[in-house]
């Protein structure tokens, strides 16, 4: 007899859930404070980690899709928080980095997500570190695994 699919025991679908409401959760609070996207958070974050990168950087850092990126990016330009540039090193390429007013929004919001982790972590409870642990291990993983 062939075991029965169980959708809420698959667990690609318990990641993809818990990681979209985690996303809404921390978005929520970071929205509030400031308004931008879930797309703009991962931009901002993503140069606050990195300096100054280009689009296909962070399409390729945070998995997020390259038209998303751009539309994220030419809303942070209009809005200060990120100037864009000819990149250095490849002129088909714009090279991103945060402002002045980038940097100093990132500061307040990088004190609500260091407080939303700690929130996190207090509900997973002495599970958390294990928890951290074999996250990290997937996010290893090459997407050589693809389905073609």
């Amino acid at each position: 007899m062939t075991k029965r699919f169980d959708l809420q025991q698959f667990l690609p679908y318990q990641l993809n859930v818990a990681a979209a409401r985690v996303s809404r959760r921390l978005a929520r609070l970071y929205g509030a404070e400031s308004g931008i996207s879930m797309p703009e958070w991962r931009v901002l974050a993503h140069l606050l980690q990195s300096g100054s990168v280009s689009v296909k950087d962070i399409h390729e850092r945070v998995d997020m899709e390259k038209s998303k990126v751009s539309r994220a990016a030419t809303r942070l330009e209009e809005a200060g928080l990120v100037e864009k540039r000819e990149h250095e090193e490849d002129r088909r390429l714009v090279s991103l980095s945060l402002t002045a007013a980038g940097k100093d929004l990132m500061r307040r919001l990088v004190e609500i997500a260091d407080a939303f982790q700690a929130e996190l972590e207090a509900e997973l409870g002495p599970a958390a570190g294990v928890f951290q642990n074999a996250l990290r291990q997937l996010m290893m993983q090459e997407d050589d695994h693809d389905i073609a």
